[in-house]
C-alpha cells in the first residue's frame, strides 16, 4: 500500500474503506470484507453509529494492529474540551483499542478549541498518533490552523473529481495538512460514473470510471475512503496502483470541476440544523 507522510512524520496509507451510512449491523460484515480485499485504513465517526462494529471486525481479524490505521471523528454535540476528552474514551472502548491513528474534528461548528484542547492532549497521551479536522472551508481552516499549537495534520473534505478542492490547497500547504477525500467517487453520482471522458481514459488502461477517479485523487497526493457494502466494488476500488495517469490524462480531467468547494453549503444555518437532525444525541 503506498503512503503519504502526515506533517508530524506519521505515515498514512492513501487509500481506506470509509463507513459513513454502513448500518450499524452491517458494519462488522463489511469492515471484515475490507480487510480481506486488502484495505488497512478504516474511516469512522462517533456521527455514523457503527464505531463498535468496526472494533469488532478488527478485533476478529487477527491482523496486528500495528498494521492497520484506524481514524475516528469527534462530534459535534461532544465539542468542547471536557465532552470530547468523555467521547474519545467511548470511541475507544467501542473501536476496542488503545489508540487510533487520526482523531478529527467532524464539523467546523460548536467549541471547536475546546474540543482541540481535548485531542492535543489525547495526542501527547499516545491515545492517538495524529489529529486534524473535517470540513472545515478555507478561511474557517486559517482561522483555526494559525490559531492552535498543534497543526491539523488532516482536513477531511468533500473531492472528487467533480469537486477539485483547488482554492483551499494553498491554505493546508501552509501547514503541510494533507488532504482527505470522503465522496471520492461522487458518492455514487451518475454524472461521475458514466462520465465520458473518465469512461475514455479508462479503456486505455482497462478501468472504470471510478478508478480512474480514484487514481486521479492519488496522483494529487489526496487520501481517498471510497464505501460499498459489496465486496465486489471494494475490491475494484482497491485495484488502483497498478496503472499511473499520463500528464494528458490529468489535464483532461481539471475541466470537470463543477464546484471546487463540493456540495453542501457549510455557511447554510439550515444544514446544521439537519445535520443535528440527524445525529441529535451523538
Amino acid at each position: 500500500m503506498e503512503t503519504i507522510k502526515l506533517n508530524n512524520g506519521v505515515e498514512m496509507p492513501v487509500l481506506g474503506y470509509g463507513v459513513f451510512k454502513v448500518a450499524p449491523q452491517e458494519a462488522e460484515r463489511c469492515v471484515s470484507d475490507a480487510l480481506e480485499v486488502g484495505y488497512r485504513m478504516i474511516d469512522t465517526a462517533q456521527a455514523y453509529g457503527n464505531e463498535e462494529g468496526v472494533g469488532e471486525a478488527i478485533i476478529k481479524s487477527g491482523i496486528p494492529r500495528d498494521e492497520l490505521f484506524i481514524v475516528t471523528k469527534v462530534w459535534i454535540t461532544n465539542a468542547g474540551e471536557e465532552r470530547a476528552a468523555k467521547s474519545i474514551e467511548e470511541s475507544l472502548r467501542k473501536l476496542k483499542t488503545d489508540y487510533v491513528d487520526l482523531l478529527l474534528i467532524h464539523q467546523a461548528y460548536g467549541d471547536v478549541f475546546g474540543s482541540w484542547r481535548a485531542m492535543e492532549k489525547a495526542y501527547k497521551e499516545g491515545k492517538t498518533r495524529a489529529i486534524g479536522v473535517s470540513n472545515f472551508q478555507a478561511c474557517r481552516f486559517y482561522d483555526f490552523a494559525s490559531s492552535v499549537d498543534i497543526k491539523p495534520a488532516v482536513n477531511q473534505l468533500q473531492c472528487c473529481v467533480l469537486a477539485q478542492q483547488n482554492g483551499i490547497l494553498p491554505e493546508m500547504a501552509r501547514y503541510d495538512t494533507k488532504m482527505m477525500a470522503w465522496g471520492p467517487i461522487g458518492q455514487g453520482a451518475q454524472d461521475l460514473l458514466t462520465n465520458p471522458v473518465l469512461t475514455q481514459i479508462g479503456a486505455q488502461y482497462g478501468k472504470s470510471p471510478a478508478q480512474v477517479a480514484l487514481r486521479w485523487l492519488i496522483q494529487r497526493g489526496i487520501v481517498a475512503i471510497p464505501k460499498s457494502t459489496h465486496k465486489t466494488r471494494m475490491a475494484e476500488n482497491f485495484d488502483v496502483f497498478d496503472f499511473a495517469l499520463s500528464e494528458a490524462d490529468m489535464q483532461a480531467i481539471a475541466p470537470l470541476n463543477q464546484s471546487d468547494t463540493g456540495f453542501r453549503d457549510f455557511n447554510d444555518p439550515n444544514y446544521l440544523r439537519r445535520i443535528l437532525g440527524i445525529f441529535p444525541n451523538v
